[in-house]
Parts: C-alpha cells; structure tokens; sequence
C-alpha cells in the first residue's frame, strides 16, 4: 500500500477482461472529441493549432498516472487556454516563436506551483477562490471566449489592444467586409454539433462536423478561395526538451502561473468530485494536484502549454463506461497516433470551424442564474460574483486582475462578517433553555446574571467587538454580579483573544462581577490550559453545560448574604 502513495495508478490492477474492453471504448470516444477540440483550443491560446494535439498527449497520460480520479479527463481547456493567451500576449506576439517559448515556459511553471502545493499538501488553498468568485469569473470569461472567436467566424481581423471591448467593437464594424465562405462553414459547423447533441448525443458531433467541413474544404478548394485553414501539421511526436526560459520576466510569468495553476485545479478538482459522487470512489485533492502538477511539467517538456480537467471530455468519459484511468492512457495512445499518421488528414480544417468549436463548447459554461442564486443566498456573495464579473470583463484582455479583485472582496467581506459577528442577550424559554431575547420577545431575564451567546471564533479582529458587547451588556444591569459566556459558537481563540480574555475578566472583577463559561470546544479549552488564562478564570467558573452553569450561579448566589436581589427571574422553575 506504500508504493501506491506514489505510484498511484497500481491501483487499477489487476483488470479484468471487461474493465478493459470498457476503458478502450471510452478512451476511444474522448480520443475522438479531444482531438478537434485540442486543436480548437490551441488557436483560443493564440498557438498553432497543432499544439493543442501536443498537450493531448503527456499530460492527459501523466495526469491520469498520478491523479487520484479514475475518470478525469484532462488536456487543453477552454478557461486555461484564454488565460494563457492573456498571459502571454503582454510580452511576446501571438504565434510568434517568442510567444511559444513563453507559453511553454508557463505550463513548466504551473506544473511546479501545483506540484509543490500537493507535495505540501497545501490544497486548502484554492478555498481562497470562494465558488461565487469562480461562478463571476467563469461567465465572464466564456463571453470574452464566444466574443474572440467572432473574427474568425466572419472571416475578418481583430486588432489586441489593452481594451478587449474595443476590440469586439471593431470586429462588429468589418461585418460588412464578412468572408461569406468561412461564415457558411462555421454556421455548418455549428448546425451539425447542435442537430447531433439533441438528437444523437452519443455521436462524436465534434468530430463529425470537423470531418466533414474538412471533405468540404478540400473539394471546394477553401483556402483558393481567401478561407483559413490550419495548414501543414508538422508529423510526428513533439521533440522533448527543457523549457527555455526566459528570467527578465520570471516574476510576472509567475504571477500568471499562480491564477492559472488555482483556477486550473479548481476546475478539475471540483468536476473529480462530481463523478466520485456517482461513482464512489474517493478524491484526494493533494494527490490531483500532484497529478496535474506532474502533467503539465511532462507537458512543458514535450512542447505543450498549460492543461487541466475538462468538464465536457470527463463527461463523455464518465458516460461512456471508463472504470478506470487506463481509459486516458488509451485516449493518450489514440492521439499519438494521430501525430505520428494523421496529421496530413487535418491540413484543410477551416479556422472557423474551430472557432465553431470552442464557442459550442463555452455555451455551457454561462450559467447567470448562478450568480442570482449566490445573490438569493447572501448579498455578500452575490456581490462578489457581480464585481468579478464585471471587473472580469473590464480588465480582459487581463483576465487576471478581474479575479484577484474578486478574491480579495470575497475574504474582505468575510473578515467584515467575522468582526462582527452574532452576540446574543439570553433569556430564560419556557422549556428552561436560554434563548435569544430578540427572537423570543418578552423572556424573562435577571438583574444579577448577564447571559451572553456569542457566535463566532474570537481572534484579533474581533476582540474589541466581544469586550465591548460584554460590558455594555453589563452597564444596562447595574447589580450584575455573574456575566455567563455561553461558548458553544466559538471554534477558535488566538493570542488576541487570549489576552482581551484576561482583561475583561480583570476589569469584571475588579468591579464585582464573576465571568462565567459554559460549553467551550477542547481546543478552546487547550488554549486556557497552556496559558494561565484558566488560573486566573477559575476552574470552578467554567462548565460543560448552560445548565450547569446557572446551577452553580445560583448556588453561589444562595450562599452570598449579600445578594437579596430575586435573581430567581431565570431559575428553571419559574415560568
């Protein structure tokens, strides 16, 4: 079992006969859609769009060797591949050989932050992109995809300026200069994958739309007539090598790998768990993302630019019977092949029908409603998806910025949420149970006791909030003699809540008044075990239950002469 910590994929032996025969078939039938939309991709990447077939190859092997999911799929994506293009494009041309190396250089800096962040076991961090974020961010870059493909559709050009918007604005102007042929040829294209999706959703409409736009193509002669096409595709496997690179601007590549390693394995990592919800198996997030780390350094090697899980391709995967992760290893096999055989078979594939391609596939990814529903759940949330939307859009082509603002209004309104959080007032319920007095109204309360519920952990952020909330409780009784902290809400103490502890207890003391404790967690506990925080609360003042608690109040208070005050107002036997 140790070995299989790092060689992770001994655990799909040993098959069966039919575990092999289903992994084939559904290694073929991703085969068929990665091919076409790889080299779809590659283009949406600002590369050549036999790069696409090179990141088809070792990463989806790699990733499937070391991952933990039996059925992720993994190579060119859609959300990665723009933010590659965005990367890249703000030092080097697109499609020069300089934006090549770059881009190369980048799937090699991906793989390495992921790699060490499963190493670490650090996956907790992509938490830091809360899913509201995601869903903003998400929308926004699926209408900055649809949008950049519209050139290619018409036929026309699109300048790249720091200002995406205007961009798209000049494509709309040139529509009068359209390209009739290659618009014919991407309207076809996406005839022929939407009829084949609602009609026939188990055909591969990807690859019969390409294939027969192809035929198309060649019998017309497309590309005599002004039509793009892909052209001659170098034949054979990539050459293998390491990634030059480029240390002038390391550090700002380095910024970009970061939001697209995260952004990368969010996307994976949350479909891995998708299919294990159906299928059982169990998802370690450090182990993926030691797969996807292992498989774009391979990637980086062999001349391919950053990769992830696909929604789409692990779908098919997942529908079409794969048991295990062999059913990559074959996918991987069939598009070796194709480099190595088939290559001249693509050369009249028209541009547009590419860009047909990936715009059918972004289609799926707009999803508003998900915005409206953070917004239903909390305000907070749904602005946060609002703004990274927005911001998204009004920074492209630096899509970059849209989610690092996103991010960072999402854990300010979190850390907001969390300095205040909910304190309240206890009075006694009928039933016997403390009660919150603004919810229940007119619960009797005491004089002599002060009973407090505050929900929330109590760090340095909030200190201040919770003494405050305490001692003006405090000031409304003028004969409080015992403040009752109910700490069954409170997950977390640091040294700032330590330390406010001890003098608010001090300042009660010194003022007559006895601070009281009940359910606090065994972390909390530990903390004022290790510090002299329970010496100087007193044992004998902290408690298991509420209920314990008043009981040694009002023993407490029964033997005190010098209270004559009917603190009996919350005894349980008063109504």
């Amino acid at each position: 079992m140790q070995i299989q910590r790092f060689l992770p994929f001994l655990r799909w032996f040993p098959m069966t006969g039919g575990t092999v025969r289903a992994d084939l078939i559904a290694g073929i039938t991703v085969a068929l859609v990665l091919i076409p939309q790889s080299m779809a991709y590659a283009q949406l990447a600002g590369l050549p769009a036999y790069f696409g077939l090179y990141a088809a190859f070792l990463p989806v092997l790699v990733a499937a060797l070391w991952g933990s999911s039996s059925q992720l799929g993994t190579g060119p994506v859609a959300v990665v591949s723009l933010l590659t293009a965005t990367a890249v494009a703000q030092f080097a041309e697109i499609g020069s050989p300089e934006f090549i190396g770059l881009a190369i250089m980048l799937a090699f800096l991906v793989g390495v932050f992921q790699l060490l962040l499963g190493i670490f076991r650090l996956g907790v961090i992509v938490n830091f992109l809360s899913h509201p974020v995601i869903v903003g961010f998400t929308n926004a870059a699926a209408l900055i995809i649809a949008f950049s493909q519209l050139s290619k559709i018409f036929g026309v050009s699109m300048q790249r300026s720091e200002n995406f918007v205007m961009d798209v604005w000049g494509v709309v102007m040139q529509v009068g200069q359209t390209h009739i042929p290659t618009l014919l040829f991407g309207i076809v294209a996406f005839a022929i994958m939407f009829f084949l999706k609602q009609r026939y959703p188990k055909m591969p409409g990807v690859l019969i739309a390409v294939a027969v736009t192809i035929l198309v193509s060649w019998l017309i002669n497309f590309q005599e007539m002004g039509g793009k096409i892909v052209g001659e595709i170098p034949e054979g496997l990539p050459s293998f090598a390491v990634p030059t690179f480029n240390m002038e601007i390391f550090v700002e590549m380095m910024i970009s790998a970061m939001v697209i390693s995260l952004i990368g394995f969010m996307e994976a990592i949350s479909i891995a768990k998708a299919m294990a919800a159906k299928t059982k198996e169990r998802i370690d997030p450090n182990q993926e993302l030691i797969g996807q780390g292992l498989a774009n350094i391979a990637g980086s090697m062999s001349q391919s630019y950053p990769a992830s899980g696909s929604f789409s391709r692990s779908a098919v995967n997942l529908n079409a019977g794969a048991i295990t992760g062999m059913s990559s290893v074959y996918t991987a096999v069939i598009v070796m092949i194709t480099l190595l055989f088939l290559t001249p078979l693509l050369y009249h594939l028209p541009k547009a029908v590419l860009a047909a391609v990936i715009m059918m596939a972004v289609f799926g990814l707009i999803n508003f409603k998900a915005i409206k529903h953070s917004w239903h759940i909390s305000k907070h949330d749904g602005i946060a998806a609002i703004v990274t939307f927005v911001a998204t859009l009004g920074f492209a082509p630096h899509l970059e910025k849209g989610i690092l603002l996103g991010a960072g209004l999402a854990i300010g309104f979190y850390l907001y949420r969390t300095m205040k959080p909910r304190v309240a007032i206890l009075g006694r319920y009928e039933d016997g149970t403390l009660r919150d007095v603004q919810v229940h109204k007119n619960l009797p309360t005491s004089d002599t006791i002060v009973a407090i519920r505050f929900d929330g952990s109590l760090y340095f952020a909030n200190v201040s909030y919770f003494e405050d909330t305490i001692l003006g409780a405090v000031s409304h009784k003028p004969d409080a003699k015992y403040v009752l902290v109910v700490g069954d809400g409170i997950n977390q103490l640091d040294a700032s809540g330590e330390e406010a502890l001890h003098q608010l207890n001090d300042r009660l003391r010194d003022n007559g008044v006895t601070l009281v404790f009940s359910g606090l967690k065994r972390q909390i506990l530990a903390v004022f075990r290790h510090s002299d925080l329970m010496k100087s609360v007193g044992e004998e003042n902290i408690h298991a239950t509420e209920g314990m608690a008043l009981d040694y109040i009002y023993k407490k208070m029964a033997d005190d002469p010098e209270i004559d005050v009917n603190y009996r107002l919350l005894k349980s036997d008063e109504k």
